[in-house]
C-alpha cells in the first residue's frame, strides 16, 4: 500500500511539472510575441528545469538572436539541433546565427564514409531511427513467416530475400539510432562565451599563443580532465588549450 502510494505521488509530481512546464512556455510565447525577449528568455530557461525539449531550446536561440547576443543563440541552437537534427528551421537558424559571428573557419575533409555517416545520422533523432528499427524488425519477422510457412516457391524466395534486407536495416537503424544518442549522452561540444580568447600550446596562461577565436565559435573538447583548463579542436583540425570559463558546453 505504501509503495502504491509513493508511486502516485510521483506520478501526481510529473504531471504537475508538466502542466507548470506547458504554462511556463505559453507565458514565454507571449513575452516573445510582445518582444519581450529578456521575459521570454526567463521563462523559457525555468521551462527547461522540467526537462530538455528541442523547442524550447530553439525557441532560446530565437530569443537570444532578437537579442543579438549571438554566442548564446548559436549555444542555444546547437543544443536544439542535437535533440532534433531532422529539423530543418533549427539548421537554418543556426547558420543564421553562425554568419553573424567573426570566425569563418573552413572544415578539414572528411573521408566519404564518414561524411556519409554522419550526414545520415543527423536525419533524424535517436527515437526516430530506434522506431524505425522496431518497423523492420516486424517486417523481417513476418517475411520470415511468409518463408517457412508459404507453400510457393517464388512466395518463399521473396520472404527469405527480404527477411535478409530488412534485418540489415535493423542492424543499421539501430547502430545510427546508437551514434545519435552517444552524440545527445557524451557531449563534447562548447561555444566561445567571451568576445576574444587566446588558444595556448599548454595548459597555462605563460603558454605560447596559438590562435585567436571570437564568441559564437565552436569548439569540439578533445581533454575534459583539468579543472581550470580544456583541450579543445575546432574544425579546420588546429587543436589547443584554453580556460574552461571562456566557454560553455553544449
Amino acid at each position: 500500500m505504501k509503495k502504491f502510494a509513493i508511486c502516485l505521488m510521483l506520478m501526481f509530481s510529473a504531471v504537475v511539472s508538466a502542466f507548470d512546464a506547458d504554462s511556463l512556455k505559453v507565458a514565454a510565447d507571449s513575452a516573445f510575441a510582445k518582444e519581450d525577449y529578456k521575459s521570454a528568455v526567463k521563462l523559457y530557461r525555468t521551462a527547461l528545469e522540467g526537462g530538455e525539449s528541442a523547442v524550447i531550446c530553439y525557441n532560446l536561440g530565437c530569443c537570444y538572436y532578437r537579442l543579438d547576443d549571438m554566442a548564446r543563440s548559436v549555444l542555444w541552437f546547437e543544443r536544439a539541433v542535437l535533440l532534433d537534427p531532422s529539423d530543418e528551421d533549427i539548421r537554418f537558424n543556426l547558420e543564421m546565427a553562425r554568419s553573424k559571428t567573426i570566425d569563418r573557419i573552413t572544415p578539414r575533409h572528411e573521408m566519404f564514409f564518414t561524411a556519409a555517416w554522419h550526414s545520415m545520422t543527423s536525419w533524424l533523432s535517436a527515437d526516430e531511427w530506434a522506431f524505425w528499427g522496431v518497423g523492420f524488425f516486424a517486417l523481417t519477422l513476418a517475411l520470415l513467416l511468409v518463408y517457412f510457412f508459404s507453400s510457393a516457391v517464388v512466395v518463399r524466395k521473396i520472404g527469405f530475400f527480404g527477411a535478409l534486407v530488412c534485418l540489415l536495416f535493423v542492424v543499421l537503424t539501430n547502430a545510427l539510432a546508437a551514434s545519435q544518442r552517444e552524440l545527445q549522452l557524451y557531449r563534447t561540444g562548447a561555444i566561445i562565451m567571451h568576445p576574444a580568447i587566446t588558444v595556448k600550446s599548454t595548459p597555462s596562461k605563460s603558454g605560447t599563443d596559438l590562435f585567436i577565436l571570437h564568441e559564437g565559435t565552436r569548439v569540439d573538447i578533445l581533454d575534459n580532465s583539468m579543472k581550470e583548463w580544456v583541450e579543445v579542436q575546432i574544425a579546420d583540425g588546429k587543436k589547443g588549450w584554453m580556460e574552461r570559463r571562456q566557454m560553455e558546453e553544449i
